[in-house]
């Protein structure tokens, strides 16, 4: 079974760009957002009530399909936010938005324990910090083309990141400040790695 590990951490704080740069330098599997390619992604930016449940929906099934890709395989696997985040962050942070009924959020919160039932967690959950204007800077020079979460959600995203990992194992939890790291991540990318490789 494959070893899986997710990075997490507040929008725009350089998952994707850490996740990427690992999967380019070592033989892992590299499980992206792909914001782009969801079939709701756009449409919930131009109407968030009306496609909040389907795109949280898409994103959940999304995930849950790329663990058990890793799972099935032989070579350790890295997500890029992953199954986990999508609920405990981003699910709750549109449903504190308004972007979901409480109805919306009760069968997102069942989807996911249910999915979670039968899947493993992470083995490793690597959870990428940084001071919140360090954040809020680096979400404006990304120059993605579709963002749903904002500069102004980094707060929010901070606290639902603070109440979800607390309770995460300890053994199973690495806290990186990569605020101070320049954009090629090169000390967190060998500490991953490292971690991955160990845990293989």
């Amino acid at each position: 079974m494959g070893k899986l590990a997710a990075v997490v951490g507040n929008t725009g704080v350089g998952k994707t760009t850490l996740v990427e740069a690992i999967c380019n330098q070592s033989d892992y599997v590299c499980a992206t957002e792909d914001h782009e390619g969801r079939p709701f992604q756009e449409r919930f930016a131009q109407d968030y009530e009306r496609f909040a449940l389907a795109n949280q929906v898409d994103f959940l099934l999304r995930r849950a399909n790329q663990e058990v890709i890793i799972r099935r395989g032989k070579k350790p696997g890295i997500l890029d936010g992953g199954l986990d985040q999508d609920f405990h962050v981003f699910s709750k942070l549109f449903f504190q938005k308004g972007f979901l009924s409480a109805d919306e959020f009760d069968l997102i919160e069942r989807l996911y324990r249910f999915i979670r039932s039968f899947l493993e967690p992470p083995d490793l959950v690597i959870w990428l910090k940084a001071e919140p204007q360090v954040i809020a800077d680096r979400f404006l020079a990304r120059n993605r083309r579709l963002n749903i979460a904002q500069t102004e959600d980094i707060e929010a995203i901070d606290i639902l990141l603070d109440t979800w990992l607390v309770n995460q194992n300890p053994e199973q939890l690495i806290v990186i400040d990569c605020g101070e790291e320049d954009r090629d991540y090169a000390t967190s990318i060998k500490l991953i790695s490292g971690l991955l490789d160990a845990a293989s």
